[in-house]
């Protein structure tokens, strides 16, 4: 099996080219890449490799502009230092990702799955076409994770705004039916958006919707308590005197360990 690797960081093609001799005895590197231009130049010289390993972000730009520039019709194993969370609605069987850092057991999994489509493989117009389609909807959800919000405008009296930066916000929450953002000093400003709204707008990586009445950051969060009927309760960071305690059902409990 001949391999092609785009990775611009010399650990992470160290480590890959490591595991690949472990885990792959017919694997054959046949080249390397550390840029766009040198993949471009690598790939329109040499025939098609059985298989590339690609890192998404590269130092001179995005490793999907390749795909501008040549028809790449091999499968594509993509690496990547971003969130699962984010990636996951793409796992596919034409398509898989290695999270960084790699280990022999994720390639491993890879690895049986590229067999898998080798038993089931299509005809090359449908796999390319399938392949395509897939890499549009990973640019379209990484551009997404790019435009979530940094900042709010939080109206003050009179006519004037104040900007309230993202990283600053350790939870949203509903008082007296008013959306309101908390801050680390326990300062709180209020919002005219939804808590709906906000779970769409801002990045689910590092906010987490607890239930109907909280939107809680990451940064919020002291400690956990186990509660009844398998629910948990959510300590803060900071003290504050709230209504009603942070609970997280016995249905979202499971969702929470993963994302936390």
């Amino acid at each position: 099996m001949k391999i092609f690797i785009i990775e611009d960081e010399k650990a992470a093609l160290r480590n890959l080219k490591a595991i690949l001799e472990d885990v792959c005895n017919e694997a054959e590197i046949v080249g390397c890449a550390d840029s766009i231009c040198e993949s471009l130049e690598w790939l329109e010289n040499n025939p098609m490799p059985d298989l590339i390993f690609m890192d998404i972000h590269l130092a001179d730009g995005s490793a999907f502009e390749i795909f501008d520039s040549i028809d790449i019709t091999c499968p594509i194993i993509f690496t990547t230092a971003y969130d699962e969370y984010a990636l996951k609605a793409f796992k596919v069987n034409s398509i898989d990702y290695l999270l960084k850092p790699i280990n022999a057991e994720d390639l491993k999994k890879a690895f049986d799955k590229l067999k898998l489509l080798h038993t089931n493989m299509p005809c090359k117009e449908q796999e390319a076409a399938q392949q395509n389609n897939m890499i549009n909807e990973i640019i379209k959800r990484l551009n997404k994770e790019e435009n979530y919000k940094s900042h709010f405008l939080i109206p003050e009296k009179g006519d004037r705004f104040i900007p309230l930066a993202v990283e600053s916000i350790l939870f949203f929450y509903i008082s007296d039916g008013q959306v309101k953002a908390v801050n680390a000093d326990g300062k709180q400003y209020p919002s005219t958006l939804s808590l709906d709204e906000l779970t769409e707008m801002l990045n689910p990586k590092l906010f987490f919707r607890a239930n109907r009445q909280f939107l809680i950051s990451r940064k919020a969060i002291k400690d956990i308590s186990l509660w009844f009927n398998g629910r948990l309760v959510i300590n803060l960071n900071i003290p504050m005197d709230l209504k009603d305690k942070i609970i997280i059902s016995k249905a979202k409990a499971s969702e929470f360990k993963e994302w936390f």
